[in-house]
């Protein structure tokens, strides 16, 4: 695991991810998922009850956004799913 060197009071940074999820990491995953579907299903809950158009807009647009981070988190996590062992990118 390679990282950066450490700044006052940073976390390391990972230049390339483990091989091995820990159940913690999984948990993290599971949770960013469901902010991002449960943000995505309020913005469009919250759009369709706004009679103004540019408050719709921008809370359509944010719907949008959360949806792209979720299927981006899923496109990851197939993509190291469909991975064989030590092969990861």
């Amino acid at each position: 695991m390679e990282q950066q060197p450490i700044h006052q009071n940073q976390q390391p940074i990972m230049m390339t991810p483990p091989e091995v999820v820990t159940v913690k990491d999984s948990l993290y995953l599971t949770d960013m998922l469901s902010w991002n579907l449960l943000a995505m299903k309020k913005a469009h809950f919250y759009a369709q009850q706004c009679q103004d158009q540019e408050i719709k807009a921008a809370l359509d647009k944010v719907g949008m956004m959360h949806q792209k981070h979720y299927n981006q988190i899923l496109r990851h996590l197939n993509k190291q799913n469909n991975q064989p062992m030590g092969k990861t990118q």
